[in-house]
Parts: C-alpha cells; structure tokens; sequence
C-alpha cells in the first residue's frame, strides 16, 4: 500500500517548455520586428511602397511587443505593435502591424498569444477602446479570441475588416456595486414614486432629507480616519445631490478596541468641522470586526430627482478637479475634499440647491460611468457620454477617472446649454446626454460609439413608474 504522505507525490509526466514567450520589446527586439515587417509587407505584400513606417514609430507612448524564441537565440519570431490612436490620451488606443516571421508561422500560436497580450497590456495601460485594421484572411483569428468587426476597408488593394476588443472594465463595475439592489430588495421601490433610487429620501409632509451611506469594511480596517472623513463626505454629497442642506449627522462606528475606533472617531469629527455639520448621536462597538455607517440629515423643500431627466437633455459633470488620488488608493479614490476650506466644502454642497437641474445624482462607488447609467436608468432612459469632453484632473487617466470615487462630483441633466450648475472650487461641462436606448455608450472623437454597461444599473427601472 501507498502511503502519500511517505511516499511524496505520485510522479508528473514533464511538460515541454513553450517555445516562445510573449513581451515588451528593447530596441534590438524593436529593429528586428521593423525587419520582419519591411519583408512583409512591403516585399512579400506589396501593402506598401518602399515602407511601412509611420507617425506611430514614432511616437514615445507606442509599445511594441515581441514573441521571443526560447531555444537560446532569443529569435524574434513575431510582434506587434500598439499605441493611443489621439494626441490626449483618453483610453482609446489601436494595433497594428501584426506579422509572424516566416520562421515562425508553422509554429501553433504566435500570432494570437501576440493578440491576446497586446488586448492585456491596453487594458492594463487603461484601454477603453482597442480597435485593429485586420486582413480578411487573418481576421478568423481575431474573431475566435473575442474581437467583433465593426467595418471593411481596403488598404493596399488588399480588403481588411475594421475589428474591436470589447472592454468590459465598467460593467464589472457596476455588476460588482450596483447590479443586486433591485433583487434585494424583492419587488419593494425604496423612496416611493418620483424618488427610487436616489440618493436621499425625501420624509413625507416634511422638508427632511434623510441619506445613509456605510463604508466599506476593508476600507475601515485599513485606513480608519479616512473611512471617517469619507462617513461624512458620501452623506453630505447625497443631500447635495438632492438640493438639501446639510443640518446634522448620526454615526455608528465599531472596531476591535478602542484606539482603532479613536482613529475612525477623529476622521468623522474633523470632517464635521471641516463641512460645519454638528454629530448628534450615533452608536459605538468595541471588540468586535471594523464598520462605520453615517446618517444624515438635511432640509430643502424642493428636492431635486435622480431620475427627472428627459430624453435629449444634456449631461453636465461638476467636479472639483483639485487634489490628487488618496494614498494607498491610487486609481480608485480622488481626494479633493481634505485641500478645501469650510466655504468652499460648504459652496460645492451648495451647487445643486442653487442650480435646481432637472436631475442630479452624486458620483458613488459605480463612478462617472456607472452614475451617469443610474441618472439614465431612473429616468427611464440611457445614456452617452463624450469621452473627450468630460472634464478630468490632469493627473488621472480618463479610465481611472470615469471609473473612480471622485472626492466631490455631480452629474446633472438639464436642457442643452441651461445648465446652472457653477462653483469657484469646481468645473462644469457638458459631456454626454440623455437617451432612449437603455445602458450607457461613450461617444469617441471620430463619432464612434462603444457600449460600456448595457441595460439598467440598478435594475429599479424608472423611479417614476
């Protein structure tokens, strides 16, 4: 009898080493892929006359990845190269010059592992959009690793089909924020007509607005006085969004001693000061796993709807574009709040009461995308976003940005040029606007559009129903 645990593993058959690997080229790599394209292209193809080099050779941001033989001659085998397709660089990025070296082009796989790692660097590198110029002949490959044709075109006299990797970067999103609150809520329509979904709720016969948000426990647990200043930034920015004025905030707070609740105690207390809203109670644990959820209360007697909005109406961003990505948060969470003083924290709460927009909703854990689809959605619609026109910090990536926590941000709807929305500590735009197709689209500089969350967010439907 065999006893595993005396007698070691049973033995594995060995596995044969691949015979290329895939990676960013160094400038002879680089040379050599110019080489095995010239012969291409140029000699074999006729594609082009004398060269196939361009402007995008010579752009710095091109990255050009290489397949490398593993026998010991480092050959390369086959590259391809990709780059952002504008001057800005807002997600959009293309590939091309796709070739497999003569050498190589019995070899099983050269030419899709090139594909597939070119589709994970552009996303990693935030992609938002990854479009090819593909030969008819080599388009089945694309096909089977998931790229969709949009278009032909004929370069060199030779057809080729226009085709496009999908990007899926904001449905993950809201699948993993949004999409289970209708489900969880089993048929209920939480705010009542008018009022489903957003961020306040208005308390019947009164001018109350009363707004709950929790954060994350990870968050709590790994940055405490943040996750307090943030329990009274995500609260003060859900009456904002509502029209109401902030009047007093009610916190619960837990942790496993006392000095770890001290921590998440003194980030709710200085933003308190920092917004001028007095804590009038709450709820304290000790000993037992992080937490922290805030309460707030507000008073307008004319609050603005989530889902108010009209098909044709124009989406507006205001955002305080000041302040960096938050430490230990880089990509997810802007921080501009904590550089503001308590007349500008308290003028930038005050934006949506002034201007009274159709529709408003504060940017939330599903980011500029994933609001903009929560706006739309409620009011019984979709939406599209100008990817260039949506005002962004100079600092982010225009995948970060629609994607993150932005500190202070309002997406509004009104009719085109009528929006009031204005603060000297924020930037208005118009970027994107209302539409009947459900979902949310982005909207290229060149008239393209990309679906980028189909259908509902939520999946409350409209509020008004």
């Amino acid at each position: 009898m065999e006893v595993p645990a005396l007698m070691g593993p049973a033995p594995t058959a060995s596995v044969a080493p691949a015979p290329f690997v895939v990676g960013i080229a160094d400038a002879v790599e680089v040379a050599a892929y110019r080489r095995l394209r010239h012969d291409a292209f140029v000699d074999d193809q006729g594609l082009f006359d004398r060269t196939d080099v361009d402007h995008l050779d010579q752009d710095h941001r091109t990255v050009v990845l290489v397949a490398r033989a593993t026998d010991g001659s480092g050959a390369v085998l086959g590259g391809v190269r990709v780059a952002p397709a504008t001057v800005r660089e807002i997600g959009w990025w293309t590939g091309s010059r796709l070739v497999v070296g003569p050498a190589a082009r019995n070899a099983a796989g050269v030419g899709s592992a090139l594909v597939r790692a070119a589709c994970a660097l552009v996303e990693q590198r935030g992609a938002l959009r990854f479009d090819a110029l593909v030969q008819e002949r080599a388009a089945a490959l694309f096909t089977r690793i998931g790229w969709q044709p949009t278009g032909r075109e004929v370069l060199g006299g030779v057809p080729h089909l226009r085709m496009r990797w999908p990007v899926d970067r904001y449905q993950r999103l809201v699948d993993a924020t949004k999409a289970h609150l209708a489900a969880l809520f089993a048929g209920d329509r939480p705010g009542g007509a008018g009022w489903v979904g957003d961020d306040g709720a208005p308390l019947a016969g009164t001018d109350v607005i009363a707004a709950c948000d929790a954060i994350l426990p990870s968050m709590v647990e790994r940055d405490p006085e943040w996750a307090g200043w943030c329990g009274v930034l995500v609260n003060v920015n859900d009456l904002t969004a509502m029209g109401a004025a902030p009047t007093a905030l009610l916190d619960a707070v837990a942790g496993r001693d006392t000095s770890f609740v001290a921590r998440v105690v003194s980030g709710l207390r200085r933003a308190s000061d920092a917004w001028g809203v007095p804590i009038i109670g709450g709820h304290t644990q000790v000993g037992v796993p992080a937490a922290l959820s805030v309460t707030a209360l507000g008073r307008t007697e004319h609050p603005v709807p989530g889902g108010g909005a009209r098909p044709g109406q124009r989406i507006s961003l205001t955002a305080d574009l000041s302040g960096g990505w938050r430490t230990g948060h880089t990509g997810a969470q802007w921080n501009s709040t904590e550089g503001r003083d308590r007349a500008a924290l308290r003028d930038l709460a005050a934006t949506v009461g002034r201007a009274r927009p159709a529709a408003a909703k504060d940017v939330s854990m599903a980011g500029i995308v994933g609001t903009a689809g929560m706006l739309a959605e409620a009011s019984g619609g979709g939406a599209v976003l100008d990817v260039a026109d949506v005002p962004i910090p100079r600092l982010a990536a225009t995948a970060d940005w629609l994607g993150c926590f932005p500190g202070f941000a309002m997406l509004t709807a009104d009719d085109a040029g009528a929006s009031r929305m204005a603060s000297p500590a924020a930037t208005t735009r118009e970027c994107g606007e209302v539409t009947s197709e459900p979902g949310v689209r982005l909207r290229w500089p060149d008239g393209e559009e990309t679906t980028v969350v189909t259908g509902g967010v939520t999946g409350f439907g409209s509020a008004a129903v």
